[in-house]
């Protein structure tokens, strides 16, 4: 995701105009949505490998009659 050069400028000068304590925690807050990021990013990764994993025990005829509830 990028940002247009106008809303990076206006973004930065909002950021600038805080006082330092405040600066601070909206650089924690940008690296709270970072990581939220990057986690969301590696779950959707490991479900997506495990997929195969899993499709032997999900799909198979012994658990079909499961499968129409």
């Amino acid at each position: 995701m990028s940002i247009c050069n106008n809303d990076q400028k206006i973004l930065m000068e909002k950021i600038a105009a805080l006082p330092p304590e405040k600066v601070a925690e909206v650089e924690d807050y940008i690296d709270f949505l970072r990581l939220r990021l990057e986690d969301r990013r590696l779950t959707q990764a490991a479900m997506t490998l495990s997929e195969d994993a899993f499709r032997n025990v999900w799909d198979n005829p012994d658990d079909a009659s499961y499968d129409k509830l």
